[in-house]
């Protein structure tokens, strides 16, 4: 019996590490169960921040990381030396439909408005039928509380087609993502 091919998730986040060291340990841990079932990911291609504790943490566990970088960020985000495998992108925009078209799902952790800006893409291609991708929030330390409420406002006040939690999961911590992810991607 052959074994079962890795998949690949479009995994984003910060490039800074923010102010509370449960963001880095999450992400840390996350890179770890990832490569330790059998997941590989697609990121945007820092060795810096959440990003690269990240890549590293999922090299050490056996997942194959895939970066996409823009050309105007290889000297801001400090292109990670390490990887499987780097894409250079000419924009922005290349970067974010690459790592869509990579991923078999999203995941969204901790960062600014480059991760933001990548998740409310992927919701909007999603709700368009663009794609049909499941797309997972990691609310370590309840960071995204407050972005919660506000979709949960957008959608008590009739804008959105669908209920939120349709498209988006909600997971407090990086085990019970994996599990949704092993349950949801890994089914037989």
């Amino acid at each position: 019996m052959a074994a079962q091919e890795n998949i690949t998730l479009a995994v984003f986040c910060g490039s800074k590490s923010g102010n509370n060291p449960i963001y880095s340990a999450d992400v840390s841990l996350l890179g770890q169960l990832l490569g330790q079932n059998g997941f590989d990911i697609v990121y945007g291609g820092s060795h810096k921040g959440l990003m690269g504790d990240l890549a590293n943490h999922a090299l050490a566990h056996g997942s194959r990381v895939t970066g996409v970088l823009p050309e105007v960020l290889l000297e801001w985000e400090h292109q990670h030396q390490g990887l499987t495998d780097l894409i250079i992108t000419k924009d922005m925009h290349e970067r974010k439909r690459i790592m869509y078209q990579k991923g078999a799902a999203g995941i969204v952790l901790p960062g600014g408005f480059g991760t933001l800006d990548e998740m409310f893409e992927m919701l909007t291609w999603n709700q368009l039928s663009i794609h049909n991708k499941k797309i997972y929030l990691l609310n370590s330390g309840g960071f995204y509380d407050h972005l919660i409420a506000h979709m949960e406002s957008l959608e008590s006040n009739g804008f959105l087609y669908d209920p939120v939690w349709d498209r988006l999961s909600n997971c407090k911590d990086a085990t019970e993502l994996i599990e949704k992810l092993v349950v949801d991607l890994k089914k037989s």
